[in-house]
């Protein structure tokens, strides 16, 4: 087992920006963990603190060397909580519960952010003293457990609701209870559990927070939910992701909502607790607004590649080759990359197919790709690389695929056609875009490739068809995406707006807390030493 923080050279101290990471960087390779890195390199006159949220039992081995400029890295292992005091008196626990609970009730329906100000208020005087034993084992947790689950979902299993509960709140609690690094600002690359910490950021320093969101965490956690089967298993809960007058949360829901419910509100927390919200291309902010975003907080910053880099790699025509490019998990949905290179073989008996990316996210069901491609015959044409150089691969394939379910602006797509390679992709965030062009693209370059439905195997294999035999339709598709991404695509206006916007963020000072509560008792401090807010109630006696 890794330890819970490790440090880099530069001792820790108050870093310039801090990193809230949920699943990516620095213990996951892909798209994401790419971006944070090179970020991270691009800004060197800046200090950087990680706070990396993993599943409670992810190995978390680096899978990159970390830059100079990052001083500290702290692994946040969700619902995993410390062991805690054995009890609280009992006035104390039954006033610990009972001013909780209507709190926690809101995040299930539609919270704010003096909600989880209020829940940071309750539990900072015991903060020293909690843990499981309090939060998930005690009777006071219990009895307050069955309070909720008769507000909330009466007519649900009570074993489902209670596994449920346990799995999104000690999600919760260990949020609450980590360690919060000090930093001249906070940045989130997701909402989700990312976004949780970064409002309780912003709740307790009063320093800037800034949201970057590449994909839209809350439609995917609803992908992934709407299709689980772990909702009935619970050693599975660690997410590796009419209406009562007094709470607002439908009795007649679904269990499968309780879980969309919590994770919108926490997206809705983000946003207000954000000064900028920043995503990569038009399409998501329809998605941000419907979640709750502040229009006006909204921003477009698009991805970028080494053009000069890429475009410099000396192509080998090899007329047959094609590649997924990412991790072997069900959202980028590689069984349907495998079933069309199944039926793009009956044309062209040379096709060379590979699935380059890791496949030990979701091992269970990388193998279930592996038998797909034995049992479809694949066993000469299809290869799984595994983590490589993708540089090298570059140089003699010919069309990427991306089957993806779901996706935002991916850097694969940029770093591919820079070289001149075109590509086929699903439907799905900014791909289109990508593609064929914006609409205020000027003038119009035409296709760089093609724009095909989700899971239609089908569709894919029709569309390398043309590329790989029509040569005159394929060089116009390389141009156009070379020279796309050239004009629109280039990596040095990414990080001057990265540049600008931590700078803005740095210089800022201590803004007004988000908490208007007023009390007489509790004051917590952030760590410039001034006090954010009081707790709205006194401790009990004794």
């Amino acid at each position: 087992m890794p330890p819970e923080i490790n440090l880099h050279s530069a001792p820790a101290g108050t870093a310039d920006i801090c990193l809230f990471l949920e699943g990516t960087y620095p213990y996951t390779m892909g798209g994401v963990s790419t971006w944070v890195h090179e970020l991270i390199h691009m800004q060197k006159h800046l200090t950087f603190s990680l706070v990396a949220l993993v599943s409670a039992d992810a190995r978390a081995e680096l899978m990159y060397e970390l830059p100079p400029n990052v001083i500290s890295v702290k692994i946040l292992r969700l619902q995993c909580l410390p062991e805690g005091s054995a009890s609280l008196s009992p006035r104390k626990e039954i006033h610990l519960f009972s001013t909780l609970e209507q709190s926690l009730l809101r995040l299930q329906s539609h919270a704010d952010l003096e909600d989880l100000a209020a829940i940071i208020r309750e539990i900072a005087p015991y903060r020293d003293m909690l843990g499981q034993r309090i939060l998930l084992d005690s009777q006071g947790a219990w009895d307050m457990l069955l309070r909720m689950y008769q507000e909330a979902m009466p007519k649900t299993s009570f074993l489902d609701y209670f596994w449920s509960w346990r799995g999104l709140f000690g999600g919760l609690f260990s949020v609450l209870l980590a360690e919060l690094p000090p930093a001249r600002a906070y940045h989130a690359l997701c909402t989700g559990y990312a976004g949780l910490l970064l409002a309780r950021a912003r709740i307790e320093t009063g320093r800037p927070c800034v949201l970057t969101e590449h994909g839209i965490y809350t439609n995917e956690r609803r992908i992934e939910i709407a299709s689980a089967d772990w909702l009935d298993d619970p050693h599975s809960f660690n997410l590796s992701v009419s209406t009562p007058k007094r709470s607002g949360v439908k009795q007649d829901r679904e269990l499968k909502d309780f879980w969309i419910d919590t994770f919108s509100n926490y997206s809705r927390l983000c946003y207000e607790a954000c000064s900028q919200i920043i995503t990569l291309y038009d399409g998501n902010q329809d998605f941000q607004r419907m979640d709750g975003a502040d229009p006006h907080k909204l921003r477009v910053i698009p991805n970028g590649v080494d053009v000069v880099r890429y475009s410099a790699l000396e192509r080998v025509p090899h007329s047959q080759t094609v590649a997924l490019i990412g991790r072997v998990v069900p959202i980028k949905d590689v069984k349907s990359y495998i079933k069309a290179v199944h039926m793009l073989k009956q044309a062209l008996p040379e096709i060379c197919a590979f699935m380059i990316g890791p496949d030990d996210e979701d091992k269970e069901y990388a193998k279930e790709c592996r038998e797909l491609v034995e049992s479809l015959q694949l066993g000469g044409t299809f290869t799984f690389t595994g983590k490589i150089n993708i540089e090298e691969y570059l140089k003699f394939i010919d069309v990427i695929v991306l089957s993806s379910l779901s996706e935002a602006q991916p850097l694969v797509i940029l770093e591919a056609g820079a070289a001149g390679i075109p590509s086929v992709v699903t439907d799905v965030g900014a791909c289109r875009e990508m593609i064929m062009g914006a609409g205020s693209e000027n003038p119009k370059l035409g296709a760089g490739g093609a724009v095909v439905p989700l899971s239609n195997p089908r569709a894919i294999t029709n569309a390398l068809l043309q590329l790989l035999t029509e040569p005159a339709y394929y060089r116009q598709c390389s141009r156009a995406m070379a020279e796309r991404v050239r004009r629109y695509y280039n990596k040095e206006k990414q990080h001057k707006a990265y540049a600008e916007l931590y700078r803005q963020l740095t210089e800022a000072g201590i803004e007004p807390p988000a908490s208007s509560a007023q009390g007489n008792v509790i004051q917590i401090k952030d760590f410039y030493g001034r006090h954010r807010f009081r707790s709205s109630q006194a401790l009990p006696a004794g």
